[in-house]
């Protein structure tokens, strides 16, 4: 109830100053959610109500081995039966809390890995088909105007992609996944955004621009952001040059993490994914919030057209 109070206090001060808040949303809920033990019906569960099957995703850019989350997956035929009703009050929920949601791994509409309960990782999960277009012609009939934005990061098949074409919802373009060596063709890449999309410097899951540069980039991905900016520049000033080529980029909006506004490495990463302890601590105070930081990031919003 506090919460809930304080909550909404907050976003009314925001939406008076003209400010949005942008919410995310799991595709999945928890297995010891009250959303499964109200609802077990539209979960994959066996005859003593565990899981049979559970979530993740295969190997990726960020695990050798995919990543095990091991949340219940759906029963989405049980779902359509119920005209996706459960879903429809999720977002209904969703956004009475916030003025955008961003749904997180939206190709699972498509298709989500789905693994066996009982294994130790994601290696040996399958492709299951979810409800595709029939799915969001439902809820569209309930919400003709749907402010989402389509997380539609990793293993991307074309009919996800045609999907969020289809609806118009934008999707992610992240800059630190521009600089590898296919930069003329990566989509990532500036010049191939597109203006329906929202364009990040990194993610919540990614390192922080600064640490990236220090700790990841290769010598050659280096070369690629001198050859593309077109000048060399410290890890002193990288993350001024990533807003700078965002700012620049055509995409309807921008979203620039606190930690790269502050040029902060890796010791204020967000998240580490496929590890379970140790994220989510960092914390923004007010002390690196200079009146150079706010000068030099207002005068980009303003040269750039995004004031």
């Amino acid at each position: 109830y506090i919460f809930f109070k304080q909550w909404f206090s907050l976003k009314s001060y925001f939406n008076k100053k003209g400010i949005q808040v942008i919410g995310d949303m799991p595709f999945y809920v928890n297995y010891h959610s009250v959303d499964l033990w109200n609802n077990s019906g539209i979960f994959k569960l066996d005859e003593s109500k565990r899981s049979s099957h559970v979530s993740g995703v295969p190997p990726d850019y960020f695990s050798e081995t995919g990543q095990l989350w091991g949340d219940p997956v759906y029963n989405w035929n049980e779902l359509k039966e119920r005209a996706y009703s459960w879903w429809i009050h999720r977002m209904k929920y969703c956004l009475n809390f916030f003025d955008i949601v961003r749904i997180d791994h939206f190709r699972a509409f498509l298709a989500y890995w789905e693994v066996q309960a009982g294994e130790k990782t994601a290696l040996n999960g399958k492709w299951t088909e979810g409800p595709r277009e029939d799915f969001f012609n439902v809820l569209l009939k309930h919400f003709p105007y749907l402010p989402v934005i389509a997380e539609d990061l990793g293993v991307i098949t074309p009919d996800v992609k045609e999907i969020i074409q289809h609806f118009n919802f934008p999707g992610m373009r992240i800059l630190l996944f521009a600089f590898d060596e296919n930069l003329p063709e990566n989509p990532y890449a500036p010049h191939n955004h597109i203006k329906n999309c929202v364009v990040y410097t990194g993610t919540h899951d990614n390192n922080t621009v600064k640490g990236w540069f220090e700790n990841e980039a290769t010598p050659e991905s280096k070369d690629r952001v001198y050859r593309y900016i077109g000048h060399e520049v410290s890890a002193a000033n990288i993350h001024w040059e990533f807003i700078k080529l965002a700012m620049m980029s055509v995409a309807d909006m921008v979203i620039i993490p606190a930690q790269d506004i502050l040029g902060l490495g890796e010791e204020a990463r967000m998240n580490l994914p496929a590890t379970p302890q140790g994220n989510w601590k960092w914390r923004l105070n007010s002390e690196g919030i200079t009146a150079s930081v706010i000068y030099k990031l207002g005068e980009m919003t303003y040269i750039y057209g995004r004031a």
